[in-house]
């Protein structure tokens, strides 16, 4: 796991800051929305949080593993742009988002993509997505 310094810009790209953004997420604070979450989950593999990914999983799509620490070469991400948030009803979601990421001394790529959500007991989990070309 990476550590952070608090007072700067989260992953995510909020200026408030990782302690008043992503950092309560990852101690344990539900999401208040599926854009909420997935900001939050993008963080976390920008922080190599396995945990929160994983905890942050639908119960029923989780991997048993994600093996973020094992990536060769790893990737370095460069930023998360959210293109929409579409509220389905209050316990179903969608956020199509690109994830920018370089991988060794590559060139820069994305990820595109439109992830789905479920609440579930006042909390909302990534259930799965769909990779736009």
């Amino acid at each position: 796991m990476k550590s952070i310094d608090t007072m700067t810009p989260c992953p995510c790209g909020n200026d408030a800051g990782y302690a008043a953004c992503c950092g309560p997420l990852h101690d344990g604070k539900p999401a208040e929305s599926a854009e909420q979450l997935m900001r939050s989950r993008y963080s976390a593999y920008v922080l190599l949080r396995e945990d929160y990914l994983l905890a942050s999983w639908h119960a029923d799509t989780r991997p048993a593993s994600l093996r973020l620490a094992a990536q060769q070469p790893a990737p370095t991400w460069l930023g998360l742009d959210i293109r929409q948030h579409h509220v389905i009803d209050s316990d179903h979601a969608t956020v199509e988002f690109v994830a920018r990421y370089r991988l060794g001394g590559g060139r820069a790529q994305r990820q595109h993509e439109t992830s789905r959500f479920v609440r579930e007991n006042d909390r909302w989990f990534y259930r799965d997505g769909e990779i736009k070309a």
